[in-house]
């Protein structure tokens, strides 16, 4: 990634600690602060003035980057940790949409639709690639056709996260134009990025106020509606158990709707592979549609490998406490090689079928389901049954 000299930056400070409403400590990561400028405080927007500035102790009238500071503020303001103070006429911008110049610096491949953490000056939030433009030669700015992202490569991105950051671009200060991009579940980095501007496309889409909401839909379906998300190798019994469930929710006249894993490629995604890359985009637009389906005021019923826990933990949060029930369909590889309904081990074998779950592509087995249920152990109807049961304790 490119460096830059911060010191001819716009000025940025950012706050790590706040002492009284009118005293901050913090690092000064950019530009350069005198006293008595005028300053705004962000997010809130407040403005004051800097009274003095102290670096080790020592008063100074000025101060470049980087320094540790301590700033008395002329007025009080409302100011926490984290907040940024910048000139009142320089300030930095704000979206939840970029587009950025990405290096996959950790050892596990970039993946668009997987939710990742971003780490930048400006802000924390969740994150996904929305989009890969194109790959990039680490010495050249040709362009190259990619779906992932792997360690050492570097590529232009669209990103789309869960909440707006403040960001400059990366060529007017490289501080709060970059940022790093985590691994969800373990925190380990993944990638350092670089905000070349923002999307603003997100600035013009609005939510659209509705009177009739889910609780509205589901109340005269007389019932409460559920995510039931099966997940489970090939052969695992998950297709059979979700169609059961279903005919049993019908005839107790409930309204559901079972999306299966092999039903929805011949439509919503028919365009999808089996690449680790495609298996994420099948998993979010389900997880999508699934959260459509709910909000109708429907019980659905998903039956998918979603074989990555990330995808699974994405889908979780698109729902409220209590919605959502990962049910792990525990069928070990063995047993579902030997039943091999479609014949699909045996083709994986000989090799005529690539990236298969189990074989030659990981299945992540579920850490914290709310059911798991052993196909070995129990009859298709029993594991039914013990869904069904569930549910009905969880409150539907």
């Amino acid at each position: 990634m490119i460096k830059q000299d911060n010191s001819k930056s716009p000025m940025r400070f950012l706050v790590s600690a706040v002492a009284s409403p009118n005293k901050v400590e913090g690092q000064l990561v950019s530009g350069g602060l005198s006293r008595s400028e005028s300053v705004a405080i962000l997010p809130s927007g407040q403005q004051t003035s800097i009274l003095t500035i102290a670096a080790q102790g020592q008063q100074r009238k000025t101060a470049q980057a980087i320094a540790d500071l301590t700033l008395e503020l002329t007025y009080s303001v409302s100011i926490v940790a984290g907040n940024l103070i910048t000139a009142a006429d320089d300030r930095p911008e704000f979206s939840d949409q970029f587009e950025a110049r990405i290096h996959c610096s950790g050892q596990q491949s970039l993946l668009p639709g997987r939710m990742y953490f971003l780490e930048a000056v400006g802000g924390c939030s969740e994150v996904t690639i929305s989009k890969l433009k194109y790959r990039l030669e680490d010495d050249s700015e040709n362009q190259y056709a990619a779906n992932t992202l792997r360690p050492g490569q570097t590529a232009i991105c669209n990103i789309a996260l869960t909440r707006p950051i403040i960001y400059d671009p990366f060529s007017i200060c490289g501080a709060t134009g970059s940022f790093r991009l985590l691994d969800k579940s373990g925190g380990e980095p993944i990638a350092e990025g670089e905000i070349r501007h923002g999307l603003r496309r997100a600035s013009n889409v609005h939510w659209q106020a509705l009177d009739v909401d889910k609780q509205s839909r589901a109340s005269i379906k007389q019932q409460i509606p559920k995510i039931l998300w099966l997940t489970g190798l090939s052969g695992s019994g998950k297709s059979t158990i979700a169609n059961l469930i279903e005919k049993k929710l019908i005839a107790a006249r409930r309204h559901s709707y079972l999306l299966d894993g092999d039903n929805v490629r011949h439509g919503l995604n028919k365009d999808l592979g089996f690449t680790d890359a495609d298996r994420v985009e099948n998993i979010r637009r389900v997880a999508e549609t699934a959260k459509l389906m709910l909000d109708a005021g429907l019980i659905v019923i998903t039956s998918f490998i979603s074989p990555f826990r990330a995808e699974r933990e994405m889908a979780r949060t698109l729902f409220e406490e209590g919605e959502f029930i990962e049910i792990f369909i525990d069928t070990s590889l063995e047993i579902c090689e030997q039943r091999d309904p479609k014949g699909l081990y045996r083709k994986a074998r000989a090799g005529e079928i690539k990236n298969f779950t189990g074989l030659d592509s990981p299945y992540e087995s579920p850490e914290n389901p709310e059911l798991q249920l052993d196909t070995t152990l129990l009859t298709v109807e029993q594991a039914a049954d013990a869904i069904l049961a569930y549910m009905k304790k969880s409150g539907s």
